[in-house]
């Protein structure tokens, strides 16, 4: 861990990252790719040391309501968060000035600052958004070894769902010839119903590959899979986009199932639903009067 003194926190289309790096080690991440010029080793966590006062001043200074984002690159739950609750004093933020917020994880932890979603769900919408991959609990503990399991997030979702906060599953990575098959998305799809989910984004049936997290994508395959390395470089080359040889198959099973039970599926609707703002009618009221 190392602290940085950012110039800035929120994005124009209002998102955040608190920290920079990830200590989760799943095999397939995409933030490890060269591209985004970390110059640090990405399990060396970067903290931005003045990222709540910079908060602080952008919602201070908005002029309109909106609907926060974080978790995009960096998991607001990485284990560090649990000694510098930087992401629970920026929900107290987001809370203290009547923003929304919608924040995407791969951990149980958020479950630690449900107290606070309560609060601004009950004013706006707070949105939890999990990433789900596989329905098999062993191999979850090998292509995301050092996060909350498949079962602890579904645990967690319903938790969330049961208090009245809406939770969104992000469906990716499939990797072709591990998870892309016709049981593993109807399991997972299960999962989420169980879970009372809102919705299910899916980008279609494989993963990204690109310099940085091809090299640690392919060392873990080494480790772990020890054909599937050469498999990937037969089938696929260099290629940036993975897509399974079932995508088809897959992609049409993941529609019928979630038309059948009422879940969004379509990418544009959920992240126009996660961007919207919205007041509750009787925080309208109360505010009014």
């Amino acid at each position: 861990m190392h602290f940085v003194k950012a110039k800035g926190i929120l994005s124009p289309q209002n998102g955040m990252n608190l920290y920079r790096g990830c200590t989760h080690g799943c095999i397939y991440c995409d933030s490890r790719s060269a591209c985004y010029r970390m110059d640090h080793a990405f399990e060396d966590i970067e903290v931005k040391e003045n990222a709540l006062t910079l908060l602080e001043d952008a919602l201070r200074r908005k002029r309109k309501p909106c609907v926060i984002g974080t978790g995009a690159m960096s998991d607001p739950y990485i284990p560090l968060e649990t000694s510098l609750q930087y992401t629970r004093n920026a929900l107290l933020l987001i809370e203290r000035y009547g923003f929304g917020v919608a924040l995407q994880t791969k951990s149980a932890r958020v479950l630690r600052d449900l107290d606070i979603l309560r609060r601004i769900n009950e004013k706006t919408k707070a949105v939890v958004q999990m990433t789900l991959t596989t329905a098999d609990e062993e191999l979850c503990r090998i292509i995301e070894p050092n996060v909350s399991t498949t079962k602890e997030r579904v645990e967690a979702l319903k938790l969330l769902h049961e208090n009245g906060i809406p939770t969104i599953v992000w469906l990716c990575p499939i990797l072709p010839f591990l998870n892309d098959t016709p049981e593993n998305i109807r399991g997972v799809l299960e999962m989420c119903v169980d879970a009372g989910v809102k919705g299910v984004i899916c980008f279609g049936m494989g993963l990204t590959l690109r310099e940085g997290n091809r090299e640690y994508f392919y060392r873990k395959c080494e480790e772990h899979f020890p054909v599937l390395k050469e498999r990937y470089i037969h089938r696929f080359g260099q290629r940036y986009e993975i897509v399974s040889p079932r995508q088809e198959e897959l992609m049409t099973l993941f529609h019928a199932v979630c038309r059948q039970h009422g879940l969004m599926h379509r990418n544009e609707e959920i992240f126009a639903y996660l961007h919207q703002w919205e007041e509750k009618p009787e925080y309208e009221q109360l505010t009014f009067f």
